[in-house]
């Protein structure tokens, strides 16, 4: 492929070098900020062998590239366009001069939640892993663990590994959530200890007993010497004054003094306030929220889990989907289960597969391609190249897309699917799932996948959407 070639062309198709203001890029996206975005030419732009799609948003213009090779085309558009190289953090803040209030609720979120996905994810897989072995009924009548009690040490530090993330959940969040706020990340660390710390009656605890709470008698106030357990909540609010407090101190404090008292004094203030106030009044909040979800999917699990699986498509798109990471992580630390994220991975399986199926309906031989490599992304967890460089752009298998995840998603919730955390996306999403349900999952995925195939043959064939491209 000539790279070369194929970067000079995406250059002079978005107006030329002298319009590009600055660029970056992640793990299939070009992202370039613009000077004017009216001298684009789209319908061109996608014509290119390089390029799998593109589009706008927030600020941002963004060519679909693919994994690895992203990197190539962005170190060769930087040499040629002499354009200023810039973090991803920093065209964040370039594009959230131009969101909303929700848009930069959503996107902060977004950047608290996702650094600490590895982990949740890591230990959903384990906590799976640690099932298999544990429960009966899945390769033998028995588990197993009891048909191999040799492997039980194994087991135990497989288990302990898995648990991990989860009891210091808070300490996780902390880190990120500080960091992003502005403040030393290792205060929200240390933040997120103190709200788990074993001196504390544990939140499970509490919710199952909560006169057996021991109190602090602080100005006369009883305050319940409780625990933050899995709570997402009260330490995002926590860790947003901590930072604030933090940058407080430096401002009024004289250097020379600094290092001894900001620290400190950020920890006592914050650890007070949070105890006293924030914590019981977001813990009771994010625990109805909980619950909340819960009782939905119990009242009406076929309604909820097919709104769900409609809606999800459009909110991958607006990124709106994030919001729903930090009910996950609420759901996990206080129920041991997670129900939504499983529920809404059809999305995954239904992007791949409406993208599969476009590539025997098209006849263009780019787009062909385009369609079997985004077909592979998806599935894999990626589905940034079958969204804007397949369904979106032809419209029908979007629609496709939400009425096939829909379907699949509303029997997962009828059946009350569960996973054991966030998992990984893509085919490998069943690991996180729990073994007894797998026969449940597979079948609505199977749903999902008959549904979304035929869906996007059918409106294939429609006038309203046959002429959308010449190669259709």
């Amino acid at each position: 492929m000539d790279i070369k070639g194929n970067v000079s062309q995406i250059i002079k198709l978005v107006g030329g070098k002298e319009n590009v203001n600055s660029a970056t890029h992640c793990v299939t996206r070009l992202r370039i900020i613009l000077n004017d975005k009216k001298l684009v030419n789209v319908k061109e732009l996608e014509k290119l062998e390089i390029v799998k799609g593109c589009f706008d948003s927030s600020g941002q213009f963004q060519i679909i590239i693919g994994p690895g090779l992203v990197e190539k085309v962005y170190k060769e558009f930087v040499v040629q366009t002499g354009a200023k190289e810039v973090s991803r953090e920093e065209v964040k803040e370039i594009t959230n001069k131009n969101n909303n209030i929700l848009q930069r609720g959503v996107r902060i979120l977004a950047d608290i939640f996702i650094p600490i996905l590895p982990a949740i994810v890591a230990s959903g897989l384990l906590m799976g892993l640690n099932n298999m072995l544990s429960n009966p009924g899945i390769f033998f009548e028995q588990s197993v663990l009891e048909a191999y009690p040799g492997i039980s040490g194994i087991v135990g530090i497989i288990n302990l590994i898995a648990n991990t993330a989860f009891t210091f959940l808070p300490a996780l969040i902390g880190w990120s959530a500080v960091k992003k706020f502005g403040g030393n990340p290792v205060l929200g660390i240390v933040l997120g200890l103190v709200l788990v710390h074993p001196q504390l009656m544990s939140a499970y605890d509490y919710a199952a007993n909560p006169d057996a709470a021991p109190v602090w008698n602080i100005f006369g106030l009883e305050v319940a010497q409780v625990g933050y357990q899995g709570q997402v909540v009260p330490v995002l609010i926590a860790a947003f004054i901590i930072a604030k407090t933090e940058n407080f101190l430096k401002r009024i404090l004289p250097d020379t003094i600094q290092l001894v008292l900001v620290s400190p004094l950020a920890v006592l203030f914050t650890g007070l306030v949070t105890f006293m106030a924030i914590g019981p009044i977001t813990m009771a909040g994010a625990n109805l929220i909980t619950d909340g979800v819960v009782n939905l999917f119990d009242v009406a699990p076929v309604l909820a889990g097919a709104v769900y699986g409609l809606i999800n498509p459009p909110l991958i798109i607006t990124g709106m989907h994030h919001l729903f990471l930090g009910v996950n992580l609420q759901m996990a630390g206080t129920l041991g289960y997670v129900t939504l994220w499983p529920i809404g991975e059809t999305v995954t399986l239904a992007m791949g597969t409406a993208a599969l199926t476009m590539f025997f309906i098209l006849k263009n031989k780019k787009s062909k391609s385009i369609a079997v490599t985004s077909t592979i992304s998806a599935w894999l967890g990626i589905t940034e190249p079958a969204i804007y460089g397949v369904n979106l752009r032809f419209k029908y298998p979007f629609i496709a897309v939400m009425l096939g995840s829909a379907a699949g998603s509303a029997f997962l919730a009828y059946n009350n699917i569960k996973a054991t955390s966030v998992g990984v996306g893509g085919i490998f999403s069943f690991l996180s799932v729990y073994p007894e349900q797998w026969g449940i999952y597979f079948t609505g995925m199977a749903i999902t996948f008959v549904i979304t195939v035929g869906l996007t043959v059918i409106l294939s064939r429609s006038k309203k959407f046959i002429d959308v491209e010449d190669e259709v």
